[in-house]
């Protein structure tokens, strides 16, 4: 009996994921998924009992009756998402498809306590609570275990168990992983399969990466990979909060402060180029606070250290790339998908 309640879970999950990409029919899900058409039906049975899909119209597919398609019921399940970035917190709600429906945003002390912290986002959530809530992502800047959801970059502090903390809480099941991760999770849920390597590089309080290879999204083996403003772009820069000197972040950040944007673009650039030649991905996604604020200066310093047929753009998602990630990887769970 445990067996098939997983695989009952399991083969759930694949049917909704397929769905998610559009309206589909009995025939069409059977045939991506693998299934037979009798565990297809049995399957789409349970979740049109559940809310989850929807008939909606018909398809003609030639001789024979018109194919009944299946769409997906986005209202009928949230996932909320946290991005707490040195300053701010962010939340957003997100519906079953993904799409950003509501959102609030507080400032924070530079180094909050997490109490502190955890009761801020038990504010900004409170209104947007509903008994159709699947859980709350947090993206959390790193490095981090997410793993146990411990954040180690929370000022001097020990490690601080904040997705316990949270869950207690909230009394809502919470996962936290880095923010370019979540960024990338953002990205790669929008684009689909045509994302399948790619770096998103977050330029904000620091700078990381995102890593999608292959198709999945990379941590690496201590769950912090992606620490991109921390390699040397110049030996001897200035002094970085790690305790280096001349780190990418350390270097950007100099020639941020003395407002030569020209200068700063352009170590990003060279940077990202760098990492385009040793990763060999073929998009290059932009995002965080410094690149929002000059977008068209940043896409040109990046542009103009790329030597390969690279695609470069900056999200679409602008400010809620992290936070909305951050709830599709609670969406992940739903759908069976690693996170």
């Amino acid at each position: 009996m445990p067996n098939l309640r997983f695989l009952r879970g399991y083969n759930d999950a694949v049917v909704l994921g397929l769905a998610r990409s559009g309206t589909v029919t009995r025939g069409e899900l059977a045939e991506r998924s693998g299934l037979t058409p009798q565990a297809v039906s049995k399957v789409v049975g349970r979740l049109v009992a559940d809310g989850l899909l929807v008939e909606s119209g018909t398809r003609n597919v030639g001789v024979g009756k018109p194919r009944t398609l299946l769409k997906l019921v986005a209202g009928s399940r949230f996932a909320l998402g946290a991005q707490v970035e040195r300053g701010e917190l962010r939340v957003v709600l997100t519906d079953l498809a993904g799409d950003v429906l509501d959102r609030a945003v507080t400032p924070l002390p530079a180094d909050p306590d997490p109490a502190a912290l955890v009761g801020e986002l038990v504010r900004l959530v409170a209104p947007m609570r509903t008994d159709r809530l699947l859980g709350v992502g947090v993206g959390f800047v790193g490095p981090l275990d997410h793993r146990t959801g411990t954040a180690t970059a929370l000022g001097e502090r020990p490690d601080v168990p904040l997705r316990d903390l949270a869950e207690r809480a909230l009394g809502l099941p919470v996962v936290v992983d880095k923010d370019t991760t979540t960024a990338i999770v953002a990205e790669s849920w929008r684009r689909g399969e045509e994302l399948r390597d790619a770096v998103l590089v977050l330029v904000g309080a620091g700078i990381g990466v995102g890593l999608l290879l292959g198709g999945r999204v990379h941590r690496g083996a201590r769950t912090n990979a992606g620490e991109f403003g921390h390699t040397t772009a110049q030996l001897d820069g200035p002094p970085c909060a790690c305790g280096r000197s001349g780190c990418v972040a350390a270097v950007h950040d100099r020639a941020a402060r003395a407002g030569d944007l020209a200068a700063a673009t352009s170590v990003v650039g060279r940077a990202v180029a760098d990492l385009v030649r040793l990763l060999d991905v073929d998009h290059v996604v932009l995002a965080g606070r410094a690149v929002l604020a000059a977008p068209e200066a940043y896409l040109a310093g990046v542009r103009a250290r790329m030597r390969l047929p690279v695609d470069v753009g900056i999200t679409p998602l602008a400010d809620d790339v992290v936070a909305a990630g951050a709830a599709m990887l609670v969406l992940s769970e739903f759908y069976g998908r690693p996170r």
